[in-house]
């Protein structure tokens, strides 16, 4: 049996997106709305400028005591996200969002905007398989560097 992908595992079959001008608080209330923990941030017709997740919304916004009526997501947002192929397997998904510190990953083929892959949307048994690798790389790191 094949591995999942990443568009197969996808919650959201829709891209949630805002404006790069929209109110982090607009941002929060349409992903409140599609039950989400991130937004993409795009213009017209689909490029892609940022990402606006949960933890941006905790660690950029709240942490720094600003007002999500006055913010613009362009502000707080992670701009340039990696994205990926909707033919990535699930396990090689997760050991992305591992290694670079991240849980959502947007799904693009070609120009067009999937989905967004998020760490939620991955069984367990491919993240503990995920989970695997990185400890022996770091393992392997550790013989090699010490």
């Amino acid at each position: 049996m094949s591995e999942r992908t990443v568009f197969q595992s996808l919650t959201h079959k829709h891209v949630v997106r805002v404006g790069p001008e929209a109110s982090v608080y607009e941002a929060a209330c349409v992903m409140t709305r599609a039950n989400c923990g991130s937004v993409l941030v795009m213009e017209p017709p689909d490029a892609i400028l940022g990402i606006l997740t949960e933890r941006d919304l905790m660690t950029r916004v709240l942490a720094r005591a600003l007002d999500p009526a006055l913010t613009a997501v362009r502000e707080v947002m992670t701009p340039k996200p990696v994205c990926v192929k909707p033919e990535l397997p699930v396990s090689e998904a997760v050991l992305i969002m591992l290694e670079r510190g991240f849980r959502h990953l947007p799904v693009v083929s070609g120009t067009r905007v999937l989905g967004v892959f998020s760490a939620r949307d991955a069984l367990p048994r491919e993240v503990g398989a995920a989970m695997g690798i990185v400890e022996f790389n770091e393992q392997v790191n550790d013989v090699a560097g010490g």
